[in-house]
């Protein structure tokens, strides 16, 4: 994930973390990530499966939903079983209460449904899913690009 505070984009791993070693900065860490938990922290209904380091998978909130990214090295850890059959679940849950379930693979995202996936490919910084419903069932999803409203004067 981005970390603004040091420079990070999105989709590269941090220079200050180093594998098996974890995070070389963790005391100084910026506020930025001090206060970042990922649901398998904070969530008991994930259990020690989703540890990230054992998934490959982390699971945030975001406005719209949950988030699960995965490590650029293991891009498909999320269609591996019990991760698969569980993100089915968490999707088939949330259009019933108007919550998105995307999955991130560096800058590619996949909008996941109970029944679907929508591959949107990269979602820029100045475009927004757009997601087709039928009652609460997500039937269709795509990519737009975002107005800036201007003023008149």
């Amino acid at each position: 994930m981005a970390v603004e505070a040091l420079g990070k984009p999105g989709g590269s791993w941090c220079g200050h973390c180093k594998p098996g070693r974890g995070c070389l900065i963790y005391e100084t860490r910026p506020d930025e990530c001090r206060n970042y938990s990922c649901l398998w922290l904070t969530d008991r209904w994930f259990g020690d499966h989703w540890k990230p380091s054992r998934s490959k998978l982390v699971l945030t909130m975001s406005e719209d939903g949950i988030e699960i990214r995965c490590d650029p090295g293991f891009p498909d850890a999320w269609r591996k079983e019990p991760f698969r059959r569980e993100i089915a679940r968490l999707a088939q849950a949330g259009e019933a209460e108007d919550v998105t379930v995307l999955v991130i693979v560096g800058q590619r995202m996949t909008l996941i449904t109970g029944t679907s996936e929508f591959d949107l490919g990269v979602v820029g910084p100045g475009e927004r899913i757009v997601r087709e419903l039928e009652g609460t069932r997500v039937i269709g999803a795509s990519v737009v690009k975002t107005s800036i409203a201007q003023d008149g004067g």
